[in-house]
């Protein structure tokens, strides 16, 4: 992406909209601070709650995170976001997160259960429909939250050669191809009953990912390999040092670039936790406020974390000690109900 012939950096913030948000905003980055500096706000479709970037920076995705579920496209070749055609309905409901993969943007719907895939035109824009449509089933003991499936994030392998799929409902990963523009399930790995698993990160190796786990505050570590597609848990390791204070609902997890940290943020208890990576093992070392209320999504950048605190409405952002991974908050950027934040 360029601008005036050189490269400047820019972060994407999505945000509901029926709760008052302003849409997509574009802010500036600064490569020495991490600070966040807010550029312009497109109010395209309502509650574009998660967004991604193509692979070559120009080409901004975001879900409609509402009952009827849409797709939309925008060239991001300036400071503000320009449409690239219409919304594209998902045939799912409430879709949650979506990824860029093999010519395809794929959706993970948790309303529906179901996991969406969207061809892409040579140009970066949306099919007319979606190719294909995977829906979970299965249920979980939860009596309010797992009644049925409730795909909640999708996402490529580090490989490229597996979709994975994270089902709150099912309390399961389903391990998935891409094929002929349609999803055919290859393992469904089994977590916990109850663990409600929300996100996985890959750590940066590709041996190992960790899967974020909201109806129990945890973090489930997993062996992956890629040539069998195999996801293999290995056990958990709880988010807080002790017990709860009230509600407590983890949201998102990240590896660092170097593979010594995991770091999640959990919602209620309004908490950043990091862990150092010890091989299989996961230890606490400690958690930090996330200076807002209710952290949606976390986001590495730069050596900075970034956090959405969607209650709050802003964005935080910490720089991280590099002995402890201990966050240090920095800053914040006013966006009334952030919901996430990614960066070209």
């Amino acid at each position: 992406m360029a601008d005036g012939g050189e490269r400047r950096r820019r972060a994407y913030i999505g945000s509901f909209t029926a709760a008052g948000g302003p849409g997509i905003v574009t802010a500036s980055v600064s490569p020495d601070t991490g600070a966040l500096r807010a550029l312009g706000a497109l109010n395209g479709v309502p509650d574009p709650s998660y967004l991604a970037l193509a692979a070559d920076g120009d080409v901004l995705y975001a879900v409609s995170e509402t009952a009827e579920g849409a797709v939309a496209a925008y060239r991001v070749t300036g400071d503000r976001p320009e449409p690239a055609g219409p919304p594209v309905p998902v045939d799912g409901n409430g879709p949650t997160h979506l990824a860029v993969h093999a010519g395809h943007v794929l959706t993970a719907n948790y309303g529906s259960g179901s996991v969406t895939a969207v061809p892409l035109r040579a140009d970066g824009s949306l099919a007319d429909a979606p190719s294909g449509v995977l829906r979970h089933t299965g249920s979980g003991p939860h009596a309010r939250r797992q009644q049925g499936p409730h795909a909640h994030q999708v996402q490529p392998d580090p490989s490229g050669r597996w979709v994975v799929s994270v089902d709150l409902g099912t309390d399961s990963v389903r391990v998935c191809a891409l094929t002929g523009g349609g999803l055919d399930v290859h393992r469904e790995i089994a977590l916990r009953p109850g663990s409600g698993p929300r996100h996985l990160a890959f750590h940066p190796d590709g041996t190992r990912a960790y899967v974020v786990n909201e109806l129990t505050p945890t973090v489930t570590v997993c062996r992956w390999d890629a040539e069998e597609g195999l996801l293999r848990p290995l056990g958990e390791t709880r988010v807080l040092a002790g017990a709860p204070a009230g509600d407590s609902y983890p949201s998102g997890v990240v590896a660092s670039p170097d593979g010594r940290f995991v770091w999640t943020a959990t919602r209620g208890e309004d908490v950043l936790s990091t862990f150092a990576v010890e091989g299989d093992d996961l230890r606490l070392v400690g958690t930090v406020t996330c200076a807002g209320r209710w952290p949606r999504a976390l986001a590495e950048s730069g050596g900075f974390l970034y956090v959405a605190n969607e209650r709050s409405g802003e964005v935080t952002w910490f720089a991280v000690d590099p002995a402890t991974g201990l966050p240090r908050y920095e800053g914040s950027i006013e966006v009334p109900a952030a919901s996430c934040v990614v960066f070209d």
